[in-house]
């Protein structure tokens, strides 16, 4: 017999943060659809990213299925028990390591699991979905919230390959981080390309839902960009969008708070994550009631060999692959 989907989601454990976490509040919305897209636009503005996404081709060829992957192993980080979001990093490093090029703006070598990349896929994805819930959602965590989700956030930072002395753990922090990485982003056509196709996905490769849900979102996720971004990557809309988007996306967030409603949302554009989702609202209690540690996991793993284990060795500038 199979396992409960909710006991093969926290079999053993609370994973990393536990029930009365701000990051299982905010990552289980569904202002975290909005936000997700708004990450995987905003990410192209690294030059690096942007070149490891365009030499795999993979959002071009299949987006639904990627993009339900990368937001699904966001999920799993925040939910999940230990083991298993230990075990979906070890396989994201294992398919990293062998994303390698050359940025052809600079001409640098970019290598998928760099620290310096990883951390902007990291911290973006974090504070999009966290802006989002405000703009759209119940609306700004209280400060004790927003402190634990900040240090949380340095928490899920392990399973990747960033520097821990890197990651930011507070609102000013990611403002630092931001201030510090903006001279080097930029758009090209290539970059150009990416954000366009993730905001409006064309249905011939992505299917009627997924083409429909992007254009659903679009509008949101532009909204909550900085005007210099919308501008110079080609996609700023004008301030009748800008006035009408917010109300109506917290209207339709209200009824997709709704558990059913929400998985019944993702189960056709991005059915990993629905699968997660719903096991995630299952509820029940694990083996052991508590949190563990990343690198508490990473000892009891078994079969978790060294080259498995993110490194955090400084690699060249690189890009994470979606």
């Amino acid at each position: 017999m199979s396992a409960h989907p909710q006991q093969a989601l926290r079999a053993q454990d609370y994973g990393f943060f536990g029930p009365d976490s701000p990051s299982w509040k905010v990552w289980s919305s569904p202002t975290s659809l909005i936000g997700f897209q708004r990450a995987v636009v905003l990410e192209h503005f690294d030059p690096f990213l942007a070149a490891a996404v365009a030499d795999m081709r993979g959002i071009y060829t299949n987006p639904g299925r990627r993009l339900d992957r990368t937001l699904a192993y966001f999920l799993t980080v925040a939910v999940a028990d230990g083991r298993t979001a230990t075990e979906a990093s070890r396989l994201l490093m294992r398919v990293h390591a062998k994303v390698q090029g050359i940025e052809p703006i600079s001409g640098t070598p970019y290598s998928a699991n760099s620290p310096e990349s990883q951390l902007w896929i990291h911290v973006t994805g974090w504070h999009s979905v966290l802006k989002c819930y405000e703009l759209y959602g119940p609306g700004p965590l209280s400060e004790r919230e927003e402190r634990r989700y900040w240090e949380e956030c340095a928490v899920a930072a392990e399973l990747q390959t960033c520097k821990p002395a890197d990651v930011p753990r507070s609102r000013d922090g990611v403002r630092a981080y931001f201030e510090a990485v903006r001279p080097r982003l930029c758009t090209s056509e290539r970059a150009h390309e990416g954000m366009h196709y993730l905001l409006r996905t064309p249905r011939a490769n992505a299917g009627w839902a997924f083409w429909g849900i992007s254009r659903i979102l679009a509008p949101a996720t532009v909204a909550s960009l900085p005007r210099w971004m919308r501008v110079i990557g080609g996609f700023d809309q004008g301030m009748l969008a800008d006035g009408i988007t917010p109300p109506l996306a917290r209207i339709v967030m209200q009824f997709g708070q709704w558990p059913v409603l929400k998985v019944a949302a993702l189960r056709y554009s991005a059915p990993n994550t629905a699968r997660i989702m719903r096991a995630h609202h299952a509820g029940g209690v694990p083996a052991n009631a508590r949190t563990v540690t990343p690198a508490e996991c990473r000892a009891r793993t078994p079969g978790l060999h060294a080259e498995d284990v993110p490194s955090r060795v400084a690699t060249p500038e690189a890009a994470t692959a979606h």
